[in-house]
């Protein structure tokens, strides 16, 4: 079964010989390795590039095992690349596995790593290179430090509900619901049962992700870093801050002494996950104040089939997972993504005038464009549909506003402008954001 990426196979497509090294980023099996060594190559292919003109290394594999020395890696395909006269293709697969190694001529020097390896072969002229790497050892922030302003980065996601639709075909809706379950890492299309797939979420979590954070960040508090994910996951979309999470461990798990968990360990094991891309941050913007809030904010899981596997597939709230759907496909879409604040003038029981503050679930910022987007599972009412447009008519500008439902299948603007669509429609449809 081939899943399409064209999002990404067109970044790759379009960053091809601009002399910097093509990073592929991600949570480990989300697809970073078949967009690069399936996809992208069968593109090469068909633009009548030879197998010959590809290098292919896997450092997961055996018989690659000798270039996980930085040294003899850029040492063999050097000596490869020199030898050419053609255009040559350099993808290295898992360069977290790559290992440190003593500088010869410095012993006491600092050691020589894949980044000096990949810097050394960015200067061969026919020579394009990208390289794939999941987590553990090599996480966004590291690679562009390292490489400053020296390499491109692809950053991929799991599927998107349209990508996931293009290869699960059937009824939209029954595959949407099977999404909104599951998620979208690519190994869940092949998985034949419920169990299989329910299994497979579940050991993603404690096989690979936790052990690769603990591992990378040598975490002394596993239980702590369980149990921010599993707070975390259970309240997705929901205001909070490290200090709330550490009371709440603190009094749920009724800890004291030197069990006691502080808020500046909560605030770390929180990057940490940040980093490992399985969860993201969504901050608080004063629409017309145009400033952040520092605190609190809302967090949303990479995938929402992670997230439900998380808490054992319970709790099922819709309005909750179609929010988190929303936020990863605007992130998909390239937009940055905050929570909109703005200010309304109500009068309480006596009288008197107050303020309150009213949200408005994302502000979607792409190209200069900015759109107001209200996630709103059903609006049975006219109470329920007023106390989702009462935020939108309050931003005193004239952006784009966008209401998307899952109680309609047709778009409709209304007398104030504001389009109403489908949540199938939405995510099937990226011309809209």
């Amino acid at each position: 079964m081939e899943i399409k990426r064209d999002r990404y196979l067109n970044k790759l497509i379009s960053y091809m010989w601009d002399g910097q090294v093509k990073v592929v980023t991600g949570i480990r099996r989300c697809g970073k390795s078949y967009l690069m060594n399936t996809l992208f190559k069968n593109y090469l292919l068909s633009q009548n590039v030879s197998e010959e003109h590809t290098i292919s290394i896997a450092l997961d594999l055996a018989k690659d095992i000798r270039y996980r020395n930085p040294l003899v890696l850029a040492e063999c395909v050097r000596e490869t690349a020199v030898k050419s006269k053609e255009q040559l293709y350099l993808f290295i697969d898992e360069i977290q596995m790559s290992d440190d190694v003593p500088n010869p001529y410095n012993p006491n020097g600092a050691a020589i790593t894949f980044y000096d390896a990949l810097n050394d072969l960015k200067t061969i002229s026919n020579l394009d290179i990208y390289v794939t790497g999941s987590n553990s050892r090599m996480l966004s922030g590291d690679i562009l430090t390292q490489f400053r302003g020296r390499s491109d980065e692809i950053r991929v996601h799991p599927l998107s509900f349209a990508e996931y639709y293009s290869a699960a075909g059937g009824d939209k809706q029954e595959a949407f619901d099977t999404y909104a379950f599951y998620g979208g890492m690519p190994l869940i299309l092949s998985r034949p049962t419920d169990a299989a797939k329910m299994s497979y979420l579940q050991s993603l979590f404690s096989e690979v992700y936790i052990k690769d954070i603990v591992e990378r960040k040598k975490i002394k508090r596993e239980d702590v870093l369980s149990s921010i994910i599993d707070l975390i996951c259970s309240s997705v979309g929901s205001l909070t801050n490290p200090t709330n999470i550490a009371n709440t461990l603190n009094t749920k798990q009724k800890r004291s002494g030197e069990n006691i968990v502080a808020g500046n360990t909560v605030r770390s094991y929180m990057n940490y996950l940040a980093d490992a891309f399985l969860f993201s941050e969504c901050k608080r913007f004063d629409v017309k104040g145009k400033n952040y809030f520092d605190y609190p904010n809302k967090y949303y899981c990479e995938d929402i089939g992670l997230r439900n596997a998380r808490i054992g597939f319970r709790r099922q709230e819709m309005t909750h997972i179609m929010e988190n759907i929303l936020y990863n496909e605007l992130i998909i879409r390239d937009c940055a993504v905050d929570v909109g604040i703005v200010y309304s003038q109500d009068k309480d029981a006596g009288g008197r005038v107050t303020q309150a503050a009213r949200e408005i679930d994302f502000i979607a910022t792409a190209g200069g464009k900015k759109t107001y987007i209200q996630s709103a599972y059903a609006l049975p009412s006219e109470e329920k549909a007023l106390a989702e447009l009462k935020p939108l008519s309050l931003t005193g500008d004239s952006f784009p506003k966008i209401i998307v439902r899952h109680d309609i299948r047709k778009r409709w603007y209304d007398e104030n402008g504001i389009l109403n669509i489908g949540i199938l429609d939405f995510l099937l449809d990226d011309g809209v954001v």
